[in-house]
Parts: C-alpha cells; structure tokens; sequence
C-alpha cells in the first residue's frame, strides 16, 4: 500500500517519543504536532492522486486514515484530561479518571448502531458510510466536524477513529487507576508493617463489635465509612486476622442478653477509672 511508508515513519516517531520521557503532557502535545503534520501529508496525496476504485477509496477512509486520526482525538483528548487531572489524594484521581471513562463510554451509546456495524466487520453500507460526498443523518455530532473537507472526509471515518481513540483512552485511563490503586495499597500496607507495633489481645468478636459501633455512631466518615475498608485498617492496625466479620457480626445480633457486651464492658472500665482517678 503506497501510505504505507508514510504511517510506518509515524508510528516509529510516536515510539521513540513514548521512551524518551514520562512527560504525559509533553508527549500528547508533541504527537498533536507529528499526527497533524502527517494528516496534511496523506491529505495532499488524496487530493493529488485520488483512488483507482471505489474499493480503495473506501478501505482507505475506513482503515488507513482512522489509523492516524484516532491518533489526533486519542491524544487530544489526553491533553485535556491529563492537563485538568486533580493533583490531590489517589482517591480524587481515581473518581477523576473514572468520571473521564464514564463520558467516553456515553459516545459508544450514542453511536451504538454504527459501533455494531464497524465491530461486527460489516462491509454491506460501506458505500455509504466511506465514499465521499455520501451523507447520513444518522452520523454522530461529535465526528460531525470531521465531514468539512469533502475531498478528505466521508461520513463515518471519523467516528471510525473515535471509536478507536476512545478505546486506547480507556485502556490508558484504566491502567492510571490500577497504578493508583496498586500504588496506594501498597503505602499503607508498607507503613503499617513499619509503624504498627500494636496487638489487639482481646478476642476478635470484641473487635468486631467495637468496629461496627464505630461505624454506626456516624463518627468516621459521618457514618458513611464502608466496614470492609475499616476491618481492613484495623486488621492491619492490631496485627490480627478477623475473618469473616459479616457472620460474626450477625452472631452478636443474635445475642440471648446484652448485644453490646464489649461496649458495656469498656464503660465499665472508663467509669472504674475515673472513680480511681477521683479518689
């Protein structure tokens, strides 16, 4: 294929560019300027030589030129996203990035009957869709602008091209959150294995109650703090294994006497204290 030469050059630009710096910002902002300059290339070679059928022309608009559009929106899009990312706890990034993967999958549903047809390899409207100076009112809003040149554009490989930016952006965006999740379970398992010199010596049921009390007061996170993260936290706090909390949990509720027997138990030993204190 004669644009061949032309994306293999691309492609091994974009590479070494991808190792030489961690630089995300850099990066999508000088791959906007080599996509560009490539999109003007394979433009100008269009123009000036056409197609020798209408067989060519579609396999280009629907296989050669979303190879390097894609690459404009994917990285584009990537700007935009890394330039605006909260620099705050993991924990505001992950919804960040997560909110991102939710807006990108609302363009899927939006173009859901197309994303069928391109998916499944369907060829029976690619006249329609991938010859130029064809329309389809059906076409999405967002690749609309795409359709300006008409010696350049048909009216779905754009949407061709979004299709596949937005997957490598989701791919990417769901890589930066497993590193982030990854990254900050790691620092608290490491610093509690450095910093937690504490033993719980009460029995686990005790500890069990003590930690849905806790949860039920509304005194960690206004109450809405989740019981399995908690378990974990003081797990990892008390060097202890509680194992299933749940059934424990429902073996307290199903107490013959008092429910809370640790909880009395601890205000018994406060208020002793505070009597000795007095005396």
């Amino acid at each position: 294929m004669k644009y061949q030469i032309l994306i293999s050059e691309f492609e091994a630009k974009l590479e070494a560019l991808e190792s030489c710096t961690d630089d995300i910002l850099y990066k999508a902002e000088t791959s906007i300027a080599y996509t560009e300059k490539c999109i003007k290339t394979l433009r100008e070679e269009v123009v000036k030589h056409g197609f020798n059928s209408i067989k060519e022309e579609i396999f280009f608009f629907k296989h050669i030129k979303p190879q390097i559009l894609s690459k404009l929106i994917y990285y584009a899009k990537l700007f935009n996203i890394e330039s605006k990312r909260p620099r705050s706890s993991s924990k505001f990034q992950v919804k960040y990035l997560n909110r991102q993967i939710n807006k990108l999958q609302v363009f899927f549903n939006d173009n859901l009957e197309f994303y069928h047809y391109y998916r499944r390899g369907a060829t029976t409207l690619d006249q329609l869709y991938f010859v130029r100076g064809k329309s389809d009112l059906r076409s999405s809003t967002e690749t609309f602008y795409f359709y300006i040149d008409e010696e350049f554009s048909t009216c779905q490989d754009g949407t061709v091209a979004t299709i596949m930016a937005y997957d490598m952006l989701i791919v990417y965006l769901q890589q930066e959150i497993e590193k982030l999740e990854n990254n900050n379970d790691n620092q608290n398992t490491n610093l509690m294995k450095q910093s937690s010199k504490l033993f719980w010596t009460g029995n686990k049921t005790e500890l069990i109650e003590l930690i849905y009390a806790l949860q039920s007061s509304g005194a960690i996170n206004s109450g809405t703090a989740d019981i399995k993260e908690m378990a974990s936290l003081f797990e990892q706090i008390f060097n202890i294994d509680l194992g299933n909390y749940y059934h424990t949990f429902i073996e307290i509720r199903a107490r013959k006497g008092s429910k809370t027997k640790f909880i009395d138990k601890l205000e018994e030993a406060l208020t002793n204290r505070f009597d000795e204190s007095d005396s």
